[in-house]
């Protein structure tokens, strides 16, 4: 060994002790958050992982930035087995890769490709950020470190180009490598020149190689790219599926005294490892309808804030574990115990006061009595939120923005009853909900199944032998736009000879605005309501008009012993043409012959459904589908789910507005829509564009029903 085997090994030791206490620092503020199981069906964990972790397809929606990423991302898993080598020769220097013979020469030859690609993909982010400015990349606060960040990259990959360049020109490679890139430097710039100097530039670009890996990797965890580390985590960890289920509240649980997300150690722990993720590229920023209006919701600064509140007040709280672990009796070990479960600093007992101004000075107490909803995530924001899923649908590393985002709703609802101007009215939709089992005012819980007098439909409670069960949904019911598209689908499923009952009065609105808007103990309740009714009828499935019912019914009720076949009714109307049940007439003659086409977020986003409505429509001969731009999964929000249907919308561009004006430009004088909400919504802007005379809104079993034979 020589002298520089001695001095890596040093550095080594003191690099990898350096990073392995942050590294137990992070995990340590881990620990403080909620449990949560989220190592369960690992056969599907590893698939989610190839595909969004190591394949990058969700960063590959973007076809400029995402290669550019995929690029530099791919480069680094191969570089990998060049840093490898490169501990090996710090080591001692007759070790290296060279044992696996042919599979080194193309190690060797992608490593030297994949330098270029890593030079090059630095090089166009930098111009990207810096000269193009795209407008997601413009955070004021990181410019300086994204620029150290990309140069030191840049510098990693070029060190390890002109270490192997010189390699090559001292001929001392190694016997199984193959490097096209390197020698081509090696010819052109290293031609001519010493050994002397060769083996003196390999040996600079060796150490500034390794240094600066070494150095990268300890400034990891202090740095917004801690995702480096934490990326291909976290897509393990996340949902297998779209987060389409808010986890429910059991409020018969025994000293259960704080309700939503207070404070950090209300998360659970994945959504602190969320805040460790975020790549803050923007990219959930850029498409969150509420952003792109104007409002001040910023999907990227919540979960930046809910870390920056981590990074706060976890050294604190590891202050106090330290107390508790070390605590020399047991009553003062529960004490600093009780105060890690996030309390009030105003619930604490005598001993927990004094355990608390003990172990933590002044400016400590400070920071740890700051509020996580008003000092560091902005209130107003939260109540923007349409919880569309945009932001997840979006986020290369699969981080959970919406539950989030609910999760301080809920604390705002049940714990401080804290509305702002939008959201007043919240209390009296709530009310209503509660007394009549509907969202609006004004109506009575005996009136729900006025929409269906005359028509011979049958409630469960007349005739419970069904084939299945038309749940209506409130808007279906009250709302008249609403109730012609559940008399529209009625007589479809009529025409189709399908036996189907309703719930008529023991109908109750699924607690969908409640949940989503944070009052889970009304949605509790409403849900118990409804799970009690329907297996008192034995209900196996069920079809509604309304997307918001169907996800509610399909993917939150099961956590209430609510199990049934759910679809929605573009789903269940392809199956009925599909099945010969219906029939489309060829000579219908149809005035439409082409429709812009809606797709509603807890269709699309929330259960990836987006071909149903599409088959249903393509059934109809001689129509023609217009796809806008932000269609699919890429869809637009019409700005009325999470509740928002029901608030005010005061700053800047209306929601509804902007989606409608996308649908209106591509000359359509119909848009198809399949969610009783968008109706509302999309009409509306049709409205404010001043072309309701001119431009239809319908849903697709209106549009169905005028083509079937009858």
């Amino acid at each position: 060994m020589e002298v520089k085997n001695y001095l890596f090994l040093m550095l080594m030791a003191i690099a990898g002790g350096v990073f392995a206490r942050s590294a137990a620092r992070l995990l340590q503020y881990l620990s403080f958050a909620k449990p949560e199981i989220r190592w369960d069906n690992i056969p599907a964990r590893i698939k989610q992982t190839l595909l969004v972790g190591f394949a990058q397809t969700k960063i590959l929606r973007d076809k400029v930035a995402g290669p550019i990423h995929a690029g530099i991302f791919w480069g680094f898993l191969i570089l990998l087995a060049a840093a490898t080598e490169s501990v090996l020769e710090g080591i001692h220097p007759a070790l290296g890769l060279n044992f696996l013979g042919p599979i080194y020469s193309v190690m060797s030859i992608l490593i030297d490709i994949f330098c270029l690609m890593i030079i090059a993909g630095t090089m166009m982010s930098l111009w990207r950020r810096y000269v193009s400015k795209i407008k997601r990349l413009q955070v004021e606060a990181e410019k300086v470190e994204a620029a150290m960040i990309l140069l030191t990259i840049f510098s990693i990959v070029t060190s390890l180009l002109f270490q192997n360049s010189a390699r090559v020109a001292m001929d001392a490679d190694f016997s199984w490598a193959v490097r096209p890139v390197s020698s081509f430097i090696a010819q052109t710039l290293f031609s001519g020149f010493s050994y002397g100097t060769l083996h003196f530039i390999f040996e600079a670009c060796w150490w500034i190689h390794i240094i600066l890996i070494l150095g990268f990797t300890n400034y990891l965890p202090y740095s917004k790219h801690l995702h480096v580390l934490t990326s291909i985590p976290n897509v393990f960890f996340s949902k297998i599926t779209y987060p389409n289920v808010l986890e429910k509240i059991d409020f018969e649980q025994d000293n259960i005294t704080r309700f939503g997300i207070n404070d950090i150690e209300d998360f659970s722990w994945k959504t602190i490892l969320d805040g460790y993720t975020c790549t803050h590229c923007g990219r959930c920023t850029s498409v969150c309808p509420a952003n792109t209006t104007g409002k001040v919701l910023d999907p990227r600064e919540i979960i930046v804030q809910i870390h920056h509140r981590t990074m706060e007040k976890g050294p604190l709280q590891s202050k106090i574990a330290d107390y508790a672990l070390n605590a020399s009796r047991q009553e003062r070990k529960q004490a600093a115990e009780h105060i890690l479960t996030g309390i009030s600093t105003a619930e604490y007992t005598e001993l927990e006061q004094e355990i608390f101004t003990e172990v933590l000075n002044e400016q400590e107490q400070n920071i740890w009595n700051k509020k996580l909803i008003g000092d560091y995530v902005n209130p107003d924001a939260l109540w923007q939120c349409t919880t569309c899923g945009a932001c997840m649908q979006e986020c290369p590393v699969n981080i959970e923005h919406v539950p989030a985002i609910v999760g301080m709703r809920r604390s705002m609802v049940m714990m401080e009853s804290a509305f702002n101007e939008e959201s007043a009215i919240l209390p009296d939709i709530y009310g209503n909900m509660e007394n009549n089992s509907v969202p609006w005012g004004g109506f009575s819980e005996s009136d729900r199944a006025a929409w269906a007098e005359g028509t011979g439909i049958k409630t469960a409670a007349e005739d419970a032998d069904m084939e299945v069960l038309f749940w209506v949904g409130c808007a279906g019911s009250f709302d008249d736009r609403a109730k012609k598209i559940t008399l529209a689908f009625a007589e479809l499923m009529t025409l189709a000879g399908i036996n189907f009952r309703i719930l008529g009065t023991e109908e109750r609105c699924t607690g969908d605005p409640a949940r989503r808007s944070g009052n889970e103990y009304l949605a509790d309740m409403l849900t118990k309501m409804n799970v009690e009714t329907l297996n008192m009828y034995n209900v196996k499935n069920i079809v509604t008009t309304c997307p918001h019912c169907f996800n509610t019914l399909k993917n939150d009720y099961p956590q209430f012993g609510g199990n049934y076949e759910v679809s929605h009714h573009s789903q269940y109307i392809r199956s009925l043409v599909s099945s010969g049940r219906l029939h489309i007439d060829k000579n219908s003659g149809i005035s439409e012959q082409a429709i812009a086409y809606h797709d509603s977020c807890y269709l699309g986003r929330y259960n990836d459904e987006y071909e149903a409505p599409r088959a249903t429509l393509t059934n109809i001969p001689g129509l023609e589908i217009l796809e806008v731009e932000r269609s699919e999964s890429r869809g637009f929000c019409c700005g009325a789910g999470g509740a928002r249907m029901f608030m005010e919308e005061h700053v800047g561009e209306r929601v509804n507005v902007n989606r409608t004006n996308e649908l209106l430009a591509t000359g359509a004088d119909t848009i198809a829509v399949n969610c009783p909400f968008c109706t509302t919504m999309i009409t509306d802007g049709v409205k404010a564009a001043e072309k309701i005379d001119s431009v239809r809104v319908r849903d697709i079993s209106e549009i169905i029903l005028d083509v079937v034979k009858k």
